[in-house]
């Protein structure tokens, strides 16, 4: 089972110092990334450290559902806590997965803890069913034309001739594409690997580039890909002289 990494929302130190005991006790399931008291900040936040849940409190702070939109991977889940019963109508409105009322029980909390968890593993299930689905059909057809992108709340398919390069980010790949968007994925840059044509070349562990839009190969300390806005990307030294001979055929 995972460990359920999350950011909360909370300015009352009892209630922090549950949850930083919640923690202790349960490590290898529950692990606060970080406590903060308020908004500021959280979109931020997210992107940076990519939680799997999002843990609230409704006491005196308003909650924006439009930060998800500022959101670039997979929203995190919410679980709601209030003093307040009223608030769990609005906690389920924004598709909540749980809502606790305070003081918190933790029993309770261990509860909607694994509500939580089996959510994203039920979903991830889903995700790779599909995923499985067009991987098998382009490999039948012999021919990738697609890649299957879980980003957000969707599974996008994004043309492979409109990907200008990829970038690993941890367990997540960033997509920068010809009309200048960047989508991304929380498949790890080695799964795509398999799924691009041979206009793609690996040319260091963090990048994936289409050589049809290189526009330059500079030589300054170093071997470097120049792009059409300018962007370079570092060819691997162990990978230098495959790329020459790549591009050269």
């Amino acid at each position: 089972m995972r460990i359920l990494r999350t950011i909360i929302i909370e300015n009352d130190l009892n209630v922090i110092k549950l949850f930083k005991q919640f923690e202790s006790e349960n490590s290898v399931l529950f692990s606060v990334v970080e406590i903060i008291p308020d908004f500021k900040n959280i979109t931020e936040l997210i992107n940076t450290h990519k939680p799997d849940a999002l843990i609230l409190s409704k006491d005196d702070l308003v909650f924006n559902p439009q930060i998800f939109n500022e959101i670039n991977i997979i929203k995190p889940k919410l679980l709601y806590i209030s003093k307040n019963k009223s608030d769990a109508f609005e906690a389920y409105k924004y598709n909540a997965i749980d809502f606790l009322l305070k003081p918190i029980n933790s029993n309770n909390l261990i509860v909607s803890v694994y509500k939580i968890i089996k959510h994203i593993e039920m979903e991830s299930v889903f995700q790779k069913n599909i995923i499985g689905k067009i991987d098998t059909i382009n490999t039948l057809k012999k021919k990738f034309e697609y890649v299957s992108i879980t980003s957000v709340d969707k599974i996008e398919l994004l043309k492979v001739e409109d990907i200008v390069f990829c970038k690993a980010d941890g367990k997540y790949t960033e997509f920068y594409t010809a009309n200048k968007q960047m989508i991304v994925s929380s498949r790890n840059l080695g799964e795509y690997e398999p799924s691009l044509n041979n206009n793609f070349f690996r040319i260091h562990h963090s990048y994936i580039v289409n050589i049809k839009y290189i526009i330059k190969i500079i030589k300054n300390n170093g071997l470097f890909c120049e792009l059409p806005d300018g962007k370079l990307l570092p060819v691997a030294k162990r990978r230098q002289e495959e790329f020459v001979k790549f591009i050269n055929e």
